[in-house]
């Protein structure tokens, strides 16, 4: 037998073994360490969220828009099973959140139910941005402009839509989006 087909043919298994590994590489819109709400717990968002639908949402307890809670628990409680995961992200950039980060976490769990993910109080826009919704911002040219903005990333990172406070997590446009991504 030829040592180069061997060769040839040992490269070619190699590559096939590794290949999921590389399609599962982190997407550096999640290489982040985020402290969970009202916790001193830290999470890698790579080990946890890479491969997986991601939205990520600015949150408020006092707002107009507070009551997307429900249909973002709705829709991943509806999808968590399918690699899709919400993630919220209290913020006070616009004077609607509590400083106390248990009353956040209070009105989340208790009046609204929210199982998802929650991480520390975030700057979402401007100069005193997170290094993460920057990364968004770069990604969609949509920085925040209100409680409630929401960005959509594909299970590759490479994709990132930006939704308005208006979208509702029960839209039936946004919710194709998520079923679209989830069987991408």
């Amino acid at each position: 037998m030829n040592l180069t087909k061997i060769s040839a043919g040992v490269f070619t298994v190699a590559a096939l073994l590794f290949q999921p590994a590389m399609a599962n590489e982190c997407p550096s819109v999640l290489k982040f360490m985020k402290r969970k709400l009202n916790s001193q717990e830290t999470v890698n968002l790579c080990d946890e969220y890479a491969g997986k639908a991601v939205l990520v949402v600015n949150t408020a307890s006092y707002c107009g828009f507070t009551p997307q809670f429900e249909g973002l628990e709705a829709l991943y409680s509806e999808y968590k099973d399918e690699d899709f995961v919400v993630l919220g992200f209290p913020s006070h950039d616009f004077n609607q959140e509590a400083k106390d980060e248990g009353k956040t976490a209070e009105l989340c769990e208790l009046t609204y139910g929210v199982k998802f993910p929650m991480f520390e109080p975030t700057a979402v826009r401007g100069e005193d941005a997170d290094p993460m919704y920057r990364m968004l911002k770069a990604a969609t040219g949509k920085e925040p402009s209100w409680n409630f903005n929401k960005y959509l990333i594909d299970k590759t990172g490479t994709k990132i839509t930006h939704y308005p406070s208006s979208t509702k997590p029960t839209d039936d446009s946004f919710v194709a989006d998520v079923e679209a991504l989830i069987n991408e």
